[in-house]
């Protein structure tokens, strides 16, 4: 599967864990980030605002809440679960531009 395709079925999983949890909701509701990935080749963004992710789109956006470097390789590894984030991040494979702690409080919602 294209990493494309990953990333735009975990934004329809998120989006559906919103619609259907209030008290998730309610917790991600004040969050207004945007987010960049840059994977060489291969780039993506999207807003999280309102508690949904919008604008889902293969570029990158001006003036990124957070930005995500890693190789494609590295990032596929880390969406099939055979790198995990932090060990990525910790041998320098994933780097964050940014507060982290947004990353990983869209990946508890995941």
């Amino acid at each position: 599967m294209a990493i494309q395709e990953q990333l735009q079925g975990l934004v329809s999983k998120f989006n559906r864990k919103m619609e259907e949890d209030e008290e998730v909701r309610k917790e991600v509701a004040p969050l207004k980030k945007t987010f960049n990935f840059d994977l060489g080749d291969e780039t993506y963004s999207f807003r999280l605002e309102n508690a949904m992710i919008s604008d889902f789109k293969p570029e990158m956006v001006r003036e990124a809440d957070v930005v995500v470097t890693c190789s494609a390789e590295d990032f596929r590894k880390i969406l099939d679960g055979d790198l995990r984030p932090m060990r990525a991040f910790v041998t320098k494979k994933i780097r964050i531009e940014g507060k982290i702690q947004d990353l990983m409080f869209l990946k508890k919602f995941l």
